[in-house]
């Protein structure tokens, strides 16, 4: 997975599979989520992320099973 803050634009990309893009759809005017062939998340980018998100802010915890 990464994470991408694009200070100048104000757009948080979050990419979960490094998968071919096959679909992409609006959420809502600023929320776009891209799916590849077989329906499988892919990507979010979120604009304004700071008015919406933390994104200043981001940690990662990972919990041991």
């Amino acid at each position: 997975m990464k994470i991408k803050y694009f200070e100048d634009t104000d757009t948080l990309y979050i990419v979960f599979s490094d998968g071919d893009v096959a679909e992409t759809r609006d959420l809502d005017e600023n929320t776009l989520v891209e799916f590849d062939a077989s329906g499988r998340l892919c990507a979010m980018t979120l604009e304004h992320a700071s008015q919406r998100t933390d994104a200043r802010r981001l940690s990662f915890e990972q919990i041991a099973a």
